[in-house]
């Protein structure tokens, strides 16, 4: 058999190639084009000023108003192939807007501007993205949490750890019950001892205004975990964030709030917070449980509308945000004062029938008695969702005070 002659070898120069992507430069990994517009809630806000966003690789950061840019494909942030143009996830880039809360406490909702809180939320969403697609971090390796609480919690302390454990941190936790206290060691001494050995401390306290006095003695930054019936300021920065990711928006939202709002720092905080959109305030609250008057009167003076109902039924109809809370047994002076105020706003699947299709159920939680659990099956109810977001806020807020 004669064997089959050979062909020849066509020149290099005539193989065809594919053309170069028109999203990518040649010669250069990076994608030239900005990302594109994720969720717009208000179309006659000016663009987004691309100046301000970060090189490629890094979280992409947003201008004013409220909305956000999608964040890069996680692939396009991680992948081997781009880790040449990448910044590693080691080193976050933080937006220029939110500098000036590197290494600074954080005691109240009024440190924040809307472009700000912008800004944070987009972090928080691309880092959401990183840990449902189980992407390893290490921004804060080698960084360290002192968790001090003077409170009892759940959330609050679990969400911080393990935002900072996602991170790449580690934790030290402190104990009222097992610490020093029990020797008459004052609060002072025993933030300054824990700031020897952190680099930031989360601290909850049940007096008003301790945790601002007791930063004053601290040298490294302090988060404000809730201090009594004062401000418990992250929690709002995720409830304002959860409203966002539930209808695309804050702005122009009806949000009634429910329960112990005497007490309710929550309430105090997230009420600050949202006077820096379009919104209405509801109030629905037993007798001598009404929102405070100086919280009333600083809302006022940015100029919110404010309402007050007796029922949730009649506030519900036109609602986007029902925001329940619990009746505080711990801040009553008595049993017969509590008990008087117990069980008086309840909501059921029944009362959900005249609910808008599209409104949120919110709860800073616990929960006692005020969400019937039927509720949980509802779409609508968003309270765990919610407290998931609780995670993400926290490592945004920590990788920025950390300035990683």
């Amino acid at each position: 058999m004669t064997p089959e002659p050979l062909r020849p070898t066509p020149p290099r120069d005539s193989i065809r190639t594919r053309a170069h992507s028109p999203r990518r430069s040649a010669g250069d990994r990076g994608f030239l084009l900005p990302p594109r517009i994720h969720r717009t809630s208000d179309p006659g806000l000016p663009p987004t000023d691309l100046s301000l966003l970060p090189p490629s690789g890094s979280l992409p950061v947003v201008g004013g108003g409220d909305s956000y840019s999608h964040p890069p494909p996680l692939s396009r942030l991680l992948s081997p192939q781009a880790q040449a143009a990448a910044v590693p996830a080691s080193h976050l880039q933080v937006s220029p807007l939110l500098h000036c809360l590197v290494g600074q406490h954080i005691l109240s909702v009024r440190q924040f501007t809307k472009e700000q809180m912008s800004h944070l939320f987009n972090v928080a969403h691309t880092l959401r993205l990183m840990v449902q697609k189980e992407r390893s971090l290490d921004i804060l390796k080698g960084r360290v949490m002192a968790s001090m609480f003077y409170e009892v919690s759940t959330r609050t302390s679990s969400s911080f750890a393990a935002a900072m454990f996602r991170l790449g941190g580690s934790v030290v936790h402190f104990a009222e019950a097992t610490s020093s206290s029990q020797k008459g060691e004052s609060l002072s001494d025993s933030v300054q001892t824990m700031s020897c050995y952190a680099d930031v401390l989360v601290l909850r306290h049940p007096t008003p205004g301790a945790v601002e006095s007791a930063s004053r003695q601290c040298r490294k930054p302090v988060i404000n975990a809730g201090d009594g019936v004062g401000e418990h300021p992250t929690q709002a920065l995720l409830d304002v964030f959860t409203i966002r990711e539930e209808l695309g928006t804050v702005n122009g939202m009806t949000i009634t709030m429910v329960g112990d709002l005497k007490h309710g720092r929550t309430v105090h905080s997230l009420a600050k917070l949202l006077t820096q959109y379009r919104i209405t305030l509801r109030y629905v609250a037993p007798q001598n449980l009404h929102m405070p008057p100086e919280i009333c009167s600083y809302v006022a003076s940015k100029g919110i509308k404010q309402e007050e109902f007796k029922s949730i039924e009649e506030a519900l109809p036109d609602t986007d945000v029902l925001y329940m809370t619990r009746i505080q047994k711990e801040r009553f002076a008595s049993e017969e004062e509590y008990r008087a105020c117990f069980g008086q706003f309840i909501l059921t699947p029944h009362i959900m029938t005249r609910a808008k299709k599209k409104m949120v159920v919110m709860h800073p939680m616990p929960r006692v008695n005020e969400i019937s659990a039927e509720v949980d099956t509802d779409p609508r109810a968003a309270y765990f969702r919610q407290a998931e977001n609780g995670m993400y806020i926290r490592m945004a807020l920590l990788a920025t005070v950390l300035g990683r």
